[in-house]
Protein backbone atom coordinates (compact mmCIF):
# COMPACT_ATOMS: atom_id res chain seq x y z
CA UNK A 1 0.00 0.00 0.00
CA UNK A 2 0.94 3.77 0.00
CA UNK A 3 2.81 5.15 2.65
CA UNK A 4 -0.10 5.12 4.81
CA UNK A 5 1.70 6.93 7.96
CA UNK A 6 2.61 9.39 6.43
CA UNK A 7 -0.19 10.49 4.57
CA UNK A 8 -2.03 9.99 7.85
CA UNK A 9 0.27 12.58 9.81
CA UNK A 10 0.11 15.04 6.71
CA UNK A 11 -3.59 15.11 6.72
CA UNK A 12 -3.94 15.54 10.33
CA UNK A 13 -1.76 18.32 10.54
CA UNK A 14 -3.25 20.06 8.11
CA UNK A 15 -6.74 19.89 9.82
CA UNK A 16 -5.19 22.07 12.89
CA UNK A 17 -4.78 25.88 12.29
CA UNK A 18 -1.39 27.43 14.00
CA UNK A 19 -3.90 29.76 16.03
CA UNK A 20 -5.30 26.41 17.35
CA UNK A 21 -2.17 25.29 18.76
CA UNK A 22 -0.88 28.88 20.14
CA UNK A 23 1.09 30.22 16.95
CA UNK A 24 1.00 33.07 15.11
CA UNK A 25 -1.22 32.52 11.68
CA UNK A 26 0.16 35.59 9.82
CA UNK A 27 2.08 35.11 6.51
CA UNK A 28 2.07 32.91 3.45
CA UNK A 29 1.55 29.20 3.78
CA UNK A 30 2.00 26.69 1.13
CA UNK A 31 0.26 24.31 2.83
CA UNK A 32 -2.43 24.14 5.09
CA UNK A 33 -2.81 23.59 8.70
CA UNK A 34 0.45 22.93 10.54
CA UNK A 35 4.13 22.94 9.22
CA UNK A 36 6.28 20.06 9.71
CA UNK A 37 8.52 21.92 11.85
CA UNK A 38 5.99 23.44 13.86
CA UNK A 39 4.83 19.80 15.06
CA UNK A 40 8.17 18.92 15.68
CA UNK A 41 8.64 21.72 18.10
CA UNK A 42 5.59 20.91 19.87
CA UNK A 43 6.14 17.45 20.32
CA UNK A 44 9.69 18.38 21.74
CA UNK A 45 11.44 16.19 18.77
CA UNK A 46 13.85 17.71 15.91
CA UNK A 47 12.55 18.59 12.77
CA UNK A 48 14.54 15.84 11.30
CA UNK A 49 13.49 13.43 13.35
CA UNK A 50 9.46 14.24 12.71
CA UNK A 51 10.28 14.29 8.89
CA UNK A 52 11.83 10.66 8.92
CA UNK A 53 8.83 9.61 11.03
CA UNK A 54 6.42 10.88 8.16
CA UNK A 55 8.76 9.22 5.52
CA UNK A 56 7.96 6.18 7.38
CA UNK A 57 11.84 5.63 8.66
CA UNK A 58 11.28 6.50 11.96
CA UNK A 59 12.91 3.87 14.35
CA UNK A 60 11.61 2.97 17.72
CA UNK A 61 9.63 5.76 18.47
CA UNK A 62 9.02 6.10 22.40
CA UNK A 63 5.03 6.24 23.59
CA UNK A 64 6.01 9.44 25.25
CA UNK A 65 6.74 11.02 21.38
CA UNK A 66 3.42 9.39 20.42
CA UNK A 67 1.66 10.83 22.79
CA UNK A 68 3.17 13.94 22.33
CA UNK A 69 2.86 14.28 18.45
CA UNK A 70 -1.12 12.76 19.05
CA UNK A 71 -1.77 15.69 21.43
CA UNK A 72 -0.12 18.19 19.10
CA UNK A 73 -2.46 16.80 16.25
CA UNK A 74 -5.71 16.29 18.56
CA UNK A 75 -5.68 12.49 17.45
CA UNK A 76 -8.78 10.85 19.42
CA UNK A 77 -8.03 7.56 20.89
CA UNK A 78 -9.28 5.54 17.75
CA UNK A 79 -6.67 7.84 15.60
CA UNK A 80 -3.92 7.56 18.37
CA UNK A 81 -4.18 4.06 18.54
CA UNK A 82 -3.78 3.51 14.66
CA UNK A 83 -0.83 5.83 14.60
CA UNK A 84 1.07 3.60 17.17
CA UNK A 85 -0.52 0.42 14.45
CA UNK A 86 0.87 2.02 11.63
CA UNK A 87 4.77 2.88 13.36
CA UNK A 88 4.84 -0.46 15.40
CA UNK A 89 2.75 -2.76 13.00
CA UNK A 90 2.35 -6.43 14.96
CA UNK A 91 3.42 -10.00 13.01
CA UNK A 92 2.18 -11.96 15.10
CA UNK A 93 1.29 -15.71 14.40
CA UNK A 94 -2.09 -15.01 14.68
CA UNK A 95 -2.47 -12.35 13.03
CA UNK A 96 -0.89 -14.12 10.20
CA UNK A 97 -3.48 -16.47 10.69
CA UNK A 98 -6.42 -14.24 10.29
CA UNK A 99 -5.51 -13.16 7.26
CA UNK A 100 -6.90 -16.33 5.51
CA UNK A 101 -10.91 -17.08 5.63
CA UNK A 102 -12.39 -16.64 9.24
CA UNK A 103 -14.38 -19.22 10.88
CA UNK A 104 -17.48 -18.76 13.08
CA UNK A 105 -17.72 -20.74 16.55
CA UNK A 106 -20.86 -22.65 16.06
CA UNK A 107 -22.30 -21.78 19.42
CA UNK A 108 -21.91 -18.48 18.02
CA UNK A 109 -24.08 -19.42 14.52
CA UNK A 110 -26.33 -20.76 17.96
CA UNK A 111 -26.54 -17.33 19.63
CA UNK A 112 -27.39 -15.92 16.57
CA UNK A 113 -30.02 -18.07 15.47
CA UNK A 114 -31.86 -17.66 19.02
CA UNK A 115 -32.47 -13.81 18.17
CA UNK A 116 -35.42 -14.23 16.52
CA UNK A 117 -36.65 -10.77 16.98
CA UNK A 118 -33.24 -8.99 16.02
CA UNK A 119 -31.71 -8.73 13.07
CA UNK A 120 -27.77 -9.81 13.91
CA UNK A 121 -24.59 -10.69 12.15
CA UNK A 122 -20.91 -11.33 12.45
CA UNK A 123 -18.96 -8.99 10.62
CA UNK A 124 -14.89 -10.13 10.67
CA UNK A 125 -11.92 -8.98 8.64
CA UNK A 126 -12.08 -6.79 5.78
CA UNK A 127 -16.05 -5.67 6.82
CA UNK A 128 -16.39 -10.00 5.32
CA UNK A 129 -20.18 -10.53 6.55
CA UNK A 130 -19.09 -14.56 8.56
CA UNK A 131 -22.50 -15.44 9.69
CA UNK A 132 -25.99 -14.08 10.37
CA UNK A 133 -29.30 -15.01 11.40
CA UNK A 134 -32.74 -15.42 9.87
CA UNK A 135 -33.69 -11.68 10.20
CA UNK A 136 -30.53 -10.32 8.75
CA UNK A 137 -30.91 -12.56 5.82
CA UNK A 138 -34.03 -11.34 5.34
CA UNK A 139 -32.63 -7.64 5.11
CA UNK A 140 -29.59 -8.36 2.84
CA UNK A 141 -30.00 -11.72 1.50
CA UNK A 142 -26.13 -13.12 2.65
CA UNK A 143 -27.31 -16.54 1.98
CA UNK A 144 -27.86 -15.55 -1.32
CA UNK A 145 -24.78 -14.12 -2.42
CA UNK A 146 -21.42 -15.54 -2.90
CA UNK A 147 -18.50 -14.55 -0.07
CA UNK A 148 -16.86 -12.16 -1.87
CA UNK A 149 -20.63 -10.44 -2.15
CA UNK A 150 -20.80 -10.32 1.24
CA UNK A 151 -18.50 -8.05 1.75
CA UNK A 152 -19.92 -5.31 2.66
CA UNK A 153 -17.43 -2.38 1.20
CA UNK A 154 -17.97 -4.24 -1.97
CA UNK A 155 -21.70 -4.02 -1.30
CA UNK A 156 -21.68 -0.27 -0.33
CA UNK A 157 -19.57 0.83 -3.51
CA UNK A 158 -19.66 -1.49 -6.28
CA UNK A 159 -23.72 -2.54 -5.94
CA UNK A 160 -25.73 -0.83 -8.15
CA UNK A 161 -28.71 -0.66 -5.79
CA UNK A 162 -26.94 0.55 -2.91
CA UNK A 163 -27.34 4.03 -3.13
CA UNK A 164 -31.42 3.49 -3.60
CA UNK A 165 -30.84 1.03 -0.15
CA UNK A 166 -29.04 3.32 1.90
CA UNK A 167 -30.52 7.08 2.02
CA UNK A 168 -27.64 8.08 3.96
CA UNK A 169 -25.26 6.39 1.16
CA UNK A 170 -22.53 9.42 1.91
CA UNK A 171 -22.03 8.82 5.33
CA UNK A 172 -22.84 5.18 5.11
CA UNK A 173 -19.66 5.31 2.74
CA UNK A 174 -17.16 7.35 4.83
CA UNK A 175 -18.33 5.37 7.84
CA UNK A 176 -17.17 2.26 5.50
CA UNK A 177 -13.93 3.78 4.21
CA UNK A 178 -13.06 4.86 7.74
CA UNK A 179 -13.55 0.87 9.54
CA UNK A 180 -11.40 -0.27 6.36
CA UNK A 181 -8.73 2.19 7.40
CA UNK A 182 -8.35 1.18 10.74
CA UNK A 183 -8.49 -2.36 9.71
CA UNK A 184 -6.01 -1.77 7.15
CA UNK A 185 -3.19 -0.52 10.04
CA UNK A 186 -4.04 -3.39 12.51
CA UNK A 187 -3.23 -6.01 9.55
CA UNK A 188 -0.27 -4.19 7.04
CA UNK A 189 0.82 -7.12 5.74
CA UNK A 190 -2.44 -8.68 4.54
CA UNK A 191 -2.42 -9.46 0.66
CA UNK A 192 -6.26 -10.30 0.79
CA UNK A 193 -6.92 -7.03 2.00
CA UNK A 194 -4.52 -5.07 0.27
CA UNK A 195 -6.30 -6.80 -3.01
CA UNK A 196 -9.53 -5.43 -1.64
CA UNK A 197 -8.95 -1.86 -1.80
CA UNK A 198 -6.88 -1.66 -4.80
CA UNK A 199 -10.27 -3.76 -6.15
CA UNK A 200 -12.22 -0.97 -4.82
CA UNK A 201 -9.68 1.78 -5.84
CA UNK A 202 -9.72 1.23 -9.16
CA UNK A 203 -13.75 0.17 -9.85
CA UNK A 204 -14.73 3.49 -7.49
CA UNK A 205 -13.93 7.06 -7.71
CA UNK A 206 -15.82 8.03 -4.56
CA UNK A 207 -13.74 4.81 -2.72
CA UNK A 208 -10.60 6.76 -4.01
CA UNK A 209 -11.53 10.34 -2.75
CA UNK A 210 -12.41 9.03 0.63
CA UNK A 211 -9.46 6.24 0.86
CA UNK A 212 -7.26 9.19 0.30
CA UNK A 213 -8.85 11.30 3.29
CA UNK A 214 -7.39 8.60 6.06
CA UNK A 215 -10.04 9.05 8.22
CA UNK A 216 -10.05 6.09 10.80
CA UNK A 217 -13.33 5.28 13.05
CA UNK A 218 -14.52 1.93 15.02
CA UNK A 219 -17.34 0.20 14.15
CA UNK A 220 -19.47 0.83 17.60
CA UNK A 221 -22.75 1.50 17.61
CA UNK A 222 -24.97 4.22 15.32
CA UNK A 223 -28.14 4.76 13.54
CA UNK A 224 -28.56 3.01 10.34
CA UNK A 225 -31.71 3.67 7.49
CA UNK A 226 -32.23 1.51 4.69
CA UNK A 227 -34.83 1.32 2.38
CA UNK A 228 -35.85 -2.32 1.61
CA UNK A 229 -37.89 -3.32 -1.66
CA UNK A 230 -40.80 -5.34 0.21
CA UNK A 231 -40.89 -3.61 3.79
CA UNK A 232 -40.20 -0.07 1.95
CA UNK A 233 -38.22 2.10 4.62
CA UNK A 234 -36.60 0.97 8.22
CA UNK A 235 -34.55 2.93 10.65
CA UNK A 236 -32.07 0.93 13.61
CA UNK A 237 -30.07 2.05 15.33
CA UNK A 238 -27.10 -0.60 15.74
CA UNK A 239 -24.56 -2.06 18.38
CA UNK A 240 -21.42 -3.55 17.56
CA UNK A 241 -19.72 -5.86 19.81
CA UNK A 242 -16.46 -7.08 20.03
CA UNK A 243 -15.83 -11.05 20.71
CA UNK A 244 -14.37 -12.49 23.40
CA UNK A 245 -11.30 -14.68 22.26
CA UNK A 246 -11.16 -13.12 18.88
CA UNK A 247 -11.08 -9.22 18.39
CA UNK A 248 -11.23 -10.11 14.76
CA UNK A 249 -14.70 -10.65 14.68
CA UNK A 250 -17.87 -8.25 15.96
CA UNK A 251 -21.21 -9.16 16.79
CA UNK A 252 -23.55 -6.48 15.20
CA UNK A 253 -27.14 -6.45 16.18
CA UNK A 254 -29.91 -3.95 14.91
CA UNK A 255 -32.03 -2.76 17.13
CA UNK A 256 -35.60 -0.67 16.75
CA UNK A 257 -38.14 0.26 19.59
CA UNK A 258 -41.78 -2.05 19.80
CA UNK A 259 -44.59 -0.14 18.09
CA UNK A 260 -42.88 1.78 15.69
CA UNK A 261 -43.03 1.75 11.82
CA UNK A 262 -39.62 -0.35 11.74
CA UNK A 263 -41.03 -3.14 14.10
CA UNK A 264 -44.61 -3.37 12.42
CA UNK A 265 -42.46 -3.30 8.38
CA UNK A 266 -39.86 -6.22 9.82
CA UNK A 267 -42.57 -8.68 11.27
CA UNK A 268 -44.47 -8.47 8.02
CA UNK A 269 -40.56 -8.74 6.26
CA UNK A 270 -40.29 -12.35 8.88
CA UNK A 271 -43.71 -13.32 8.04
CA UNK A 272 -43.52 -13.01 4.22
CA UNK A 273 -40.04 -14.73 4.47
CA UNK A 274 -41.06 -17.58 6.28
CA UNK A 275 -44.01 -18.28 4.29
CA UNK A 276 -41.66 -18.40 0.98
CA UNK A 277 -39.05 -20.41 2.92
CA UNK A 278 -42.32 -23.02 4.06
CA UNK A 279 -42.80 -23.11 0.49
Amino acid sequence: MDNDLGGFLQLRRARIRPEDVGLPSHGRRRVPGLRREEVAQLAGVSVDYYIRLEQGRGQNVSDAVLEAIGRVLRLDDTEQAHLRHLIRPARTARRSASHGRQAVRPGLQLLLDSMTGTPAFVLGRRMDVLAWNALADALAGFSAKTPDGRNQARQVFLDPTARACYPDWAAVAAETVAYLRLDAGRHPDDPALSALVGELSVKSEDFRRLWADHQVREKTYGVKRMIHALAGELEFGYESLALPGDPDQLLVAYTFSPGTPTAERLALLASWTAEAAAR
